[in-house]
């Protein structure tokens, strides 16, 4: 009943006025104490001065103490931080007082007031080593207040990292009596730390961690407590610990603590975006709110994974309306459904199709929209490679339906949503994106629309992508597959690639070719590995990986830079811009009509013909048109190869 009245005591009244009134009453008596230290502990000094003097140095306490802000720390969670604050404020005391005696001492403002130097040189060294002192004194008996009886334990918890991100986590842990659980120890590389002791606990070396420590400390979690880590270091971390039976958490990056303090509830299980490497983007440009500030914004492909995201980030922005446009009526509706809940206005959804041009026009000559984003394509490498017509009639057709009305409607930014697959392509879906993105190049200098083109690897999460697939798999038991052991892709999260894009298209004058940087680029068979131990699962035991071969048009690696394209910096350091080639833009025009028309024919082969003709660079992999990149020669309407 006492313990559980003064935690109650501590915890809803000990506030930060009472902290401040408890730090008063120390510097008034360490000031009397100080007078007695200087006169050998006996009354040589006048103590009716005292009722001059100490309402002074109280009114000068309570400014220094405010200002510096030392009595907002919580006394139970006392660091060296708020012994820091404790000094500075005391030091700053020691300033105004010295500056305030001698001008009431010259001008003989306050009589009695005779305080001299070596007494407030005193009152301060007292006043740190008590202030700071009383403030750890009352944390250790909190401590012993709160302190887990060891039937209560339920959770015995290993800390990666002894840094200061380290000691937070063990005293979030030692502190928060509800969660059960207690740190037995720390594991750090560092050789000045190992084999040590920090606040009672071991420091174990990483190498020292194994199956037999594990079970021998009875450990249940490993929590990851290092700012600032690399993912290398981190997959190299979460690969020690997968053939061993404990959970593996992870304490968020610094930003993203709740008003700069850790919670409990923060600390969860390692994501495949943690391993990843990515870093979360903050945008920070001025002129985001107004370039879209009343403004009517039109999102093709709105209903997919990129596209909705662009529109879930506009919403947050002072637009005038956003027109939704997609094909598929069931994630239109949903998107609309989410959007609605969210009591977001202005937002119309229509059903539409950009290879429809009638149906476009309609659109743009109703809403006569300032901004247009192009996220509506087909991605699916084999598919494409399989429906050639399909490639050519929405990524290099619909793309130029929507980029002919935004010059006819005049409108102000054209931003397209390319792939770093139109980077050397080697299957039809990035020959379609390169040709639209040249097609977007060729109408620089007409109009008065800036066209701008965004160039991006995978991202995590979105439909069809290797992370959706491998959790699946992961779900019906396995085995994951993967289409070749050294293939490697770059990724960002979603709402990180529509982040850059809005950037992006902000900072876009019109022509560029913005190139996002992906970070380093991840193999997809050590992915593949790494989720099924984030699943708590091993392998090969519980689930394997198959390779099952390249898939049509597929590349072992992708590029961000074409041949001959350098980047260029901009004022972001995730986003650079490439060097395009100048090319004839009036043939190139003709050619991508010309194409465009002929794919009507429905001659597969032909059109990829006229493909590589228009991107040299286009060299078909692991494909049935391989064999056009041979000498050929065309007749009726069939392939025959010369050597």
């Amino acid at each position: 009943m006492l313990k559980t009245s003064l935690k109650f005591i501590v915890n809803n009244y000990a506030s930060r006025w009472m902290v401040l009134l408890f730090d008063l009453y120390i510097i008034a008596n360490t000031f009397i104490l100080a007078h007695l230290i200087i006169y050998d502990f006996t009354f040589g000094f006048q103590t009716s001065h005292f009722m001059y003097e100490i309402p002074v140095v109280l009114m000068v306490g309570a400014v220094s103490f405010i200002i510096m802000g030392s009595y907002k720390g919580i006394i139970r969670h006392t660091g060296i931080r708020d012994a820091i604050n404790v000094s500075l404020a005391s030091l700053l005391m020691l300033m105004i007082l010295a500056l305030l005696g001698t001008i009431i001492r010259q001008f003989n403002l306050i009589e009695g007031f005779t305080v001299s130097y070596s007494i407030l040189v005193i009152h301060f060294l007292l006043n740190v080593i008590v202030l700071i002192g009383a403030r750890y004194f009352i944390k250790v008996f909190y401590r012993l207040l709160i302190s887990k009886p060891q039937d209560n334990v339920k959770k015995n918890i290993l800390i990666f990292g002894a840094g200061e991100s380290g000691m937070l986590t063990y005293a979030l842990l030692r502190d928060d009596n509800g969660n059960n659980s207690r740190a037995i120890g720390f594991v750090d590389d560092d050789a000045h730390k190992t084999g040590k002791r920090i606040n009672g606990l071991n420091v174990y070396h990483p190498t020292d961690v194994n199956d037999t420590f594990i079970r021998a400390n009875k450990i249940d979690e490993v929590i990851i407590s290092i700012q600032y880590i690399k993912s290398s270091r981190l997959l190299k971390i979460v690969d020690s610990f997968a053939n061993i039976s404990v959970v593996v958490k992870i304490v968020p990056p610094l930003k993203s603590w709740i008003d700069g303090n850790l919670k409990l509830d923060q600390i969860k299980g390692v994501a495949i975006e943690d391993l990843l490497g990515r870093s979360q983007i903050e945008l920070n440009n001025p002129l985001l709110e107004k370039e879209f500030n009343h403004k009517v914004v039109l999102i093709t492909g709105a209903a997919g994974s990129i596209g909705s995201e662009i529109v879930r980030q506009l919403a947050n922005l002072n637009y005038q309306q956003l027109i939704l446009v997609d094909q598929s009526e069931s994630e239109l509706y949903n998107l609309q459904q989410f959007l609605d809940q969210r009591k977001l206005k202005n937002i119309t959804a229509i059903v539409a199709d950009v290879r429809n041009k009638k149906r476009m026009d309609t659109l743009f000559k109703r809403y006569k929209p300032a901004i247009v984003f192009h996220a509506a394509a087909y991605k699916h490498v084999p598919f494409m490679e399989a429906n050639p017509y399909e490639a050519v009639f929405v990524n290099i057709g619909g793309t130029k339906i929507v980029t002919d009305l935004s010059l006819k409607y005049e409108v102000e930014k054209f931003v397209m949503i390319s792939t770093d697959k139109a980077v050397n392509p080697t299957n039809v879906m990035g020959a379609t994106k390169r040709i639209a993105e040249m097609y977007i190049s060729c109408l620089k200098n007409e109009g008065k629309t800036k066209f701008i083109t965004t160039r991006f690897g995978n991202v995590l999460g979105s439909n069809g992508s290797v992370v959706p697939l491998f959790k699946s798999q992961i779900k019906n038991g396995g085995p994951l597959t993967v289409t070749h052991k050294d293939i490697t892709r770059y990724f960002m999260t979603i709402p990180e690639a529509c982040q850059l894009v809005l950037e992006a298209g902000t900072m876009g004058n019109g022509g560029e070719i913005f190139v996002f940087d992906m970070g380093e680029s991840i193999k997809i068979y050590d992915l593949a590995i790494n989720m099924i131990h984030l699943s708590g699962l091993k392998f090969p035991q519980d689930i394997d990986v198959k390779i099952i071969g390249l898939r049509p048009g597929e590349k072992i690696y992708e590029e961000l830079l074409g041949n001959g394209e350098n980047a260029t910096a901009t004022h972001h350091e995730k986003i650079m811009i490439a060097s395009v080639s100048s090319m004839d833009t009036a043939a190139v025009k003709q050619k991508i009509t010309d194409l465009i028309s002929f794919n009507q024919e429905f001659l597969e082969e032909q059109t990829v013909i006229k493909m590589k003709e228009i991107v040299p660079e286009y060299i078909s992999n692991n494909s049935v048109y391989g064999v056009l990149d041979g000498k050929l020669e065309v007749r009726s309407g069939k392939l025959d190869i010369r050597s």
